[in-house]
């Protein structure tokens, strides 16, 4: 589906163009220089890294116009990407072509400190634009584990999960105005400026969140910024089981209690997430036999405000058989995975737990009530495709609602080509599984070419639609061809 020799473009005459009109030293051609933009983060084996034709480093918008109009005038694919630390090949480019490293692109255009604003360009990371803010006591709460590296542009095109996602949503609720880089060359703003919301025209805007950059290049984006908070308190509690964990989560909205962050962990994933604790004390952290579901939680504000919704929490928690987790090293190695990143250099669990094996996940979304049950389907369907299990971890990303984002890992040799379909396998399944419990493929990943097959299963009959506007933003279908929609459902 996706080798290398899927694409043909043995007229390279265009990459002339490119040199021509930006510069020698932003066009890429050397193959030992290709090859790094060939993967990204998910399981593959070594012969299915897919290097693009030609990399180009643009430096502004303009640069990225007139690398889209080459590529339009010679229908060559264009895939544009940042970090690379996408979990199913959103940004590989599958068909060759040209590859637009946006991380050149990393300027912040301007900090509004009054509006509680920042403009970026798209190849800033996540943590760039906080540190970037940081001194005039604001912050952008969206924060994926891989903020280091995970660009703006790549956030939005993705749409990827946060660790604060339960009071301040995903990127789309911070992101208020972008500019794109249609397939066509054109330069569009879409959003609406520096206003929270709007009810004016087509939310435009909206279509670039998990678009994958089959619309446009986003360029630059507008961000909603947060006023920092002045005090925050993790804990993490024990369940006997994960639908308890639920009620519990449910119990404290309905109080009305602010919460800043949860995630729900099985028993399993727990040891993944406390690499840290594993490192210093040679074993595992230890946890009740009966707990099958680990709860943690964040409270952010005012330190009186913080400690007295802390107290009121952890009260509520015997009503559900929540055991409050005392030892803080536990919770402290827990958050750091997810949020600090406090490790020791190369000791960390992405480089040091994917020395054998990588790091695999399906992302699909399940209704509030059925998380339990589709668990156990997890567990049984990695299970029949003989995979080292991981464990689930449920991320909350519905701004103060129970909505979530599921991350069912497994441990996948990559070297093995059979494990890597059995993972494909198991990704199948799932997708379609949580289809058939009223949910959705993807919170996360987005669809990329892995669930392109079976999009019509999730969106019926609006699929020509989505196709429609597909066209409409692309009309050759040279941008990121294969991902969303299989690529010849793109040209007529």
């Amino acid at each position: 589906m996706y080798t290398h020799s899927a694409h043909n473009h043995a007229d390279m005459s265009y990459t002339e163009e490119l040199v021509a009109a930006l510069g020698k030293e932003k066009v890429l051609l050397d193959p030992s220089e290709r090859f790094v933009y060939g993967a990204d983060w998910s399981p593959r084996t070594p012969d299915e890294f897919v290097p693009p034709d030609v990399v180009v480093l643009p430096r502004t918008t303009r640069d990225v116009q007139r690398i889209v109009k080459i590529a339009y005038q010679h229908e060559v694919p264009v895939t544009a990407g940042g970090g690379l630390t996408g979990m199913l090949g959103g940004a590989v480019p599958i068909y060759g072509g040209i590859y637009i490293d946006t991380t050149t692109m990393n300027s912040i255009v301007e900090i509004d400190q009054r509006n509680q604003t920042v403009r970026v360009q798209a190849g800033a990371t996540l943590q760039e634009v906080n540190d970037a803010v940081q001194p005039y006591d604001l912050w952008l709460p969206h924060q994926p584990e891989s903020k280091w590296v995970s660009t703006v542009g790549s956030a939005i095109a993705c749409d990827n999960d946060s660790t604060f996602g339960v009071r301040y949503g995903k990127i789309l609720n911070c992101l208020l105005s972008a500019e794109i880089v249609t397939g066509t060359g054109e330069i569009l703003e879409l959003g609406h400026r520096k206003a929270h919301f709007t009810s004016s025209g087509y939310k435009l805007k909206d279509l670039l969140a998990g678009s994958e950059g089959t619309l446009g290049v986003i360029t630059e984006a507008t961000l909603k910024l947060e006023p920092i908070p002045a005090c925050r308190k993790v804990d993490m509690l024990v369940f006997p089981r994960m639908g308890a964990a639920v009620d519990y989560l449910s119990r404290l909205l309905k109080a009305g209690l602010c919460l800043e962050a949860a995630h729900i962990n099985c028993k399993r994933r727990l040891k993944f997430y406390t690499h840290s604790y594993k490192l210093k004390y040679g074993k595992d952290p230890e946890i009740p036999a009966w707990a099958e579901a680990l709860l943690a939680i964040a409270f952010a504000g005012d330190t009186d405000v913080v400690d007295t919704q802390r107290a009121y929490a952890i009260k509520l928690a015997k009503d559900f058989e929540g055991q409050l987790v005392e030892e803080r090293e536990i919770v402290e190695a827990w958050w750091a995975s997810k949020y600090t990143l406090d490790f020791e250099p190369f000791k960390q669990k992405w480089p040091d737990s994917q020395k054998q094996k990588k790091f695999g996940a399906a992302d699909p979304g399940v209704p509030v009530g059925r998380l339990e049950e589709f668990y156990h389907k997890f567990i049984e369907t990695a299970e029949k495709k003989n995979l080292e299990i991981i464990g689930m971890n449920a991320y909350l990303e519905h701004p103060s609602s129970i909505g979530f984002s599921l991350s069912c890992a497994v441990f996948v040799d990559y070297r093995s080509p059979d494990e890597v379909k059995r993972f494909r396998e198991f990704h199948d399944e799932l997708s379609k599984l949580a289809v058939a419990f009223e949910g959705t493929m993807s919170t996360f990943m987005s669809d990329t070419y892995q669930k392109a097959p079976y999009l019509e299963l999730e969106h019926g009959a609006s699929l020509k639609y989505m196709r429609e506007v597909k066209r409409i933003f692309d009309p050759k279908g040279i941008l990121n061809p294969g991902k969303k929609f299989a690529r010849e459902a793109k040209k007529k």
